[in-house]
């Protein structure tokens, strides 16, 4: 009742982002909770290695058509950390383009993609994730499952340099498999002004139940952290530091990722 009396009255606090603490965790966690635990039954590993305080970068892999594998890691981060952490994403153009998914997006934390939103999260200590593979992953097809793409120019490592906080590498195994995309219809996405218009087994040809994910299972494995304060204030503006960063990142993702699906048994058990 207090929740729906400041609704109604507007007693409630929204960042200078848009992110409602309050909205999150009692009504969008609560929706998507159903889906991790019992649709996706994601197991979670290395949470330990996310600070019980002060900023942290989480770079991720990115897969799976939808972003659904994003919001899946906000539960993950918030529900397993002992400090019931919020992961604050940043989230590509196009979500901010979209009718309601803006809105959405903002009261559950998400920014835009740039420099300047994910150092102020930094320096005020918020967890901070970024899928760097962006659209090239999301929209990959089938064939090319677990193999990351490009990491772009390394903005996310000068990013936590300068805010000197921790890179922790993150690793999504399950994501890939639920829209099996098969296809890609070009001219389509074109005319919708998409990235991509996925073409899977089940979709477009079974309409809109086709749109309905496949029940894979879950593993995200949290890295240790990569250090940043040790390096001076000129390091962000290093191009071999920043490549060489980014590569060990992307590294480490991937072979994680190759470690994870060796040790699973199948993609829905």
């Amino acid at each position: 009742m207090n929740f729906l009396r400041r609704r109604l009255t507007g007693e409630y606090e929204v960042d200078e982002f848009g992110f409602d603490r309050e909205l999150t965790d009692q009504v969008l966690l609560s929706l998507l909770r159903p889906v991790y635990e019992k649709y996706f039954r994601v197991e979670v590993r290395g949470i330990e290695n996310i600070p019980a305080d002060g900023g942290a970068l989480v770079v991720a892999n990115h897969s799976g058509v939808l972003p659904l594998d994003g919001l899946m890691l906000q539960v993950a981060v918030h529900d397993h950390h002992p400090a019931r952490r919020h992961l604050r994403l940043l989230a590509a153009d196009l979500v901010f383009m979209l009718p309601v998914v803006n809105e959405l997006a903002r009261k559950a934390g998400h920014t835009l993609a740039c420099a300047e939103d994910a150092q102020a999260l930094l320096e005020r200590g918020e967890v901070v994730g970024v899928m760097p593979e962006g659209f090239k992953g999301l929209g990959k097809p089938f064939a090319q499952r677990y193999k990351l793409q490009r990491f772009g120019r390394g903005g996310f490592v000068s990013t936590a340099l300068r805010a000197g906080v921790p890179i922790v590498p993150c690793s999504v195994v399950g994501a890939e498999e639920i829209y099996p995309m098969i296809g890609n219809a070009r001219t389509v996405a074109r005319l919708l002004g998409l990235p991509y218009f996925p073409i899977t087994p089940t979709f477009p040809l079974l309409g809109p139940l086709g749109a309905v994910p496949l029940p894979t299972k879950w593993t995200i494995q949290f890295g240790e952290p990569i250090p940043t304060d040790g390096y001076s204030s000129e390091a962000a503006d290093d191009p071999m530091l920043m490549f060489n960063l980014t590569d060990q990142v992307r590294e480490t993702i991937q072979h994680t990722l190759y470690e994870l699906l060796v040790q699973r048994r199948s993609v829905f058990l």
